[in-house]
């Protein structure tokens, strides 16, 4: 899927901005156009994960028309992320994995103390950062 983007031109003494007026509060910077692209993409993901995690919906991209008329923007370059349709995709999907036999126990073991499953495990794993907080997204 493709959102329109505005970029803020960078010079030696400022960064790229980027912002992504369809996620309210997801943008970047990066010292190249390039590094400012790539940070787009992540914020973007970040973004995506965090109001999904909540429950909430996913805003449709507006039209590059639409966002060049925004007030605000004047002289900004306007541009599209694309974002990999998987970031929207919260269908359960069946995965087989290999794991020994006595990492398979303690996994099995930790979920227990919790009383989860191992996939609502490995998911709540997934979705927390090392010391147990939601993570969460730019916006």
């Amino acid at each position: 899927m493709h959102y329109p983007i505005l970029i803020e031109e960078g010079s030696d003494d400022t960064a790229f901005g980027v912002v992504v007026p369809d996620l309210p509060g997801c943008f970047s910077a990066g010292d190249t156009l390039d590094e400012a692209l790539n940070a787009t993409r992540e914020a973007a993901a970040a973004w995506l994960d965090s109001v999904l995690d909540a429950g909430e919906a996913v805003p449709p991209p507006s039209s590059l028309d639409a966002i060049r008329h925004l007030p605000g923007y004047e002289g900004w370059t306007i541009g599209v992320v694309e974002l990999d349709p998987s970031l929207f995709d919260d269908s359960i999907e069946r995965v087989n994995i290999t794991l020994p036999k006595r990492v398979l126990r303690r996994l099995d073991d930790l979920a227990a103390a919790r009383h989860q499953s191992r996939g609502a495990f490995i998911s709540e794993l997934t979705m927390t950062t090392p010391d147990g907080h939601p993570r969460s997204g730019t916006r």
